[in-house]
């Protein structure tokens, strides 16, 4: 197994592409906590996971408030006595075209997406460089890379996370700590629920392959980068898009 006992805090968990990536990472041995605000869902996601013989636990969280993040992280730590992996992948949105964009909206979406990130980086780094060694993996989009019409929050959101990720690299690479992360393409989750019929099948034809993501494509990516497979890769972004972006 590629994560064999390792300790991993997933961000989002409840659904969407943080379940997709605790399952694939419990798959693997790792000792999974679900970590997110939504506390039905997580708790329903997490005893689905254990009824299939994970071990799995789930923490509520809300990442943009550090007092939230701390207290999840100690319970983590009185638990398991570690975090090996750290998988930043809590994120919201809040569409619209710049003139129309409330500040309130503007800001929440940094909360979450940039302060979130953060918040949790910040709150485990000690413990890994107390160890010597670390995963850490953020969730940046092709949005913030190429920019998105209606995206002005989110895109600034992650193009940020790439800055951070490659500066979090260089400062934690002496450490043991790799940082990287994974740039998605638009992927089947919820937030493009909404998205009409016709835009979905102008995107999936934007894609070389013809289809939009899957959670599994992105939490594959997440397993990648958090297994020793990985030791020597560091802050790099990890396009997964299916070349829509090239």
């Amino acid at each position: 197994m590629r994560l064999k006992d390792k300790v991993t805090i997933i961000t989002g968990a409840a659904n969407g592409i943080g379940f997709a990536a605790a399952k694939r990472f419990a798959e693997e041995g790792a000792k999974v906590v679900l970590a997110d605000v939504d506390q039905v869902q997580g708790k329903s996601s997490t005893k689905h996971l254990q009824a299939a013989g994970y071990e799995t636990i789930f923490f509520p969280v809300d990442v943009a408030k550090r007092a939230s993040v701390d207290k999840m992280v100690q319970q983590v730590l009185s638990v398991y006595g570690a975090v090996d992996v750290l998988v930043n992948n809590a994120g919201i949105t809040k569409d619209a075209m710049l003139v129309k964009m409330t500040e309130e909206d503007f800001q929440k979406v940094l909360d979450v997406n940039i302060t979130g990130v953060f918040h949790c980086t910040q709150a485990v780094t000690p413990h890994m460089i107390a160890k010597g060694r670390g995963k850490i993996i953020n969730t940046s989009s092709v949005s913030g890379i190429y920019g998105n019409v209606g995206q002005t929050n989110y895109a600034a959101a992650k193009a940020a996370i790439v800055g951070m990720t490659k500066t979090w690299a260089k400062e934690l690479g002496r450490k043991g700590i790799n940082v990287n992360a994974v740039a998605p393409g638009f992927t089947e989750t919820s937030m493009v629920a909404g998205v009409p019929d016709k835009v979905i099948q102008q995107l999936k034809a934007a894609v070389p392959m013809q289809r939009l993501g899957k959670p599994a494509d992105i939490a594959n990516a997440y397993l990648y980068l958090a297994s020793d497979e990985a030791d020597y890769v560091n802050g790099t972004v990890l396009h997964v898009d299916g070349g829509m972006m090239m």
